[in-house]
C-alpha cells in the first residue's frame, strides 16, 4: 500500500504576470498553469473572482483577477487547503491583491491629531482652508452647471413638439355614375 506524502510542498515563486490591462482566459490560464474549465469552476466557488466580460462574452480578468487565482492556486495545491477552506481563508483575510495595499480611508478635509503622526511633517494639515473652501465652491459650481443642464433637458422633452404639417391628399372629382350604360 503507497503511502501519501503528507508534507506541503514547497512554495513555486510567483509568475511574472505581465503589464496589461486586461487578459483573456487562455491567457490567465498559462499564467497559472490552470486549465480554462478550472477557472470557470472557481468563479462559481469564489464571490471575489468576478472578472468582466466583453459584448461577445469572453471573460477579461484583470490584474487582480490573475493574482487572485494565483493566491487560489497556492493556497489549494501548496498549502493543501479545500475549496471551502481556500474561501474561508481569503474572507477572512480580506483578500487584497499584494501590488495595491489596502488604502486607508481619510476624510480630505480634516486636519490630522498631532500624535497620531510621528514626524514633524504630518501635523501639518492635509488641505488649507482657503483652498478647502475653493474646492468646495468649484464643486458648488460643477454641480449647478450640471443641474441647469438637466433643466435645460427637461425644457426640452416637455415642450410639445411641433409636428411636420401633413400634406392633404388631392381631391379628384369623381364624375357621378350615369344610369345609362353608354354616357353621352
Amino acid at each position: 500500500m503507497a503511502t501519501r506524502d503528507s508534507q506541503k510542498r514547497a512554495p513555486d515563486p510567483p509568475p511574472a504576470i505581465p503589464n496589461r490591462l486586461y487578459f483573456k482566459i487562455g491567457d490567465v490560464a498559462s499564467i497559472s498553469g490552470l486549465e480554462t474549465y478550472v477557472l470557470r469552476f472557481w468563479e462559481t466557488q469564489f464571490p471575489q473572482l468576478k472578472p468582466n466580460k466583453s459584448g461577445t462574452g469572453q471573460r477579461l480578468y484583470r490584474r487582480r483577477d490573475v493574482e487572485l487565482v494565483l493566491e487560489i492556486k497556492r493556497l489549494t495545491h501548496a498549502e493543501g487547503y479545500t475549496l471551502a477552506g481556500a474561501r474561508h481563508a481569503l474572507e477572512k483575510a480580506h483578500w487584497r491583491p499584494a501590488l495595491q495595499p489596502p488604502v486607508p480611508q481619510r476624510d480630505l478635509y480634516s486636519v490630522p491629531e498631532p500624535e497620531a503622526q510621528p514626524d514633524s511633517q504630518s501635523n501639518l494639515p492635509l488641505i488649507v482652508a482657503d483652498s478647502a473652501q475653493q474646492r468646495l465652491d468649484a464643486v458648488a459650481s460643477v454641480i449647478g452647471h450640471a443641474r441647469a443642464e438637466l433643466r435645460e433637458i427637461a425644457c426640452q422633452l416637455a415642450s410639445p413638439v411641433p409636428g411636420a404639417a401633413r400634406r392633404r391628399a388631392r381631391l379628384v372629382a369623381v364624375p357621378r355614375p350615369s344610369d345609362s350604360l353608354f354616357p353621352a
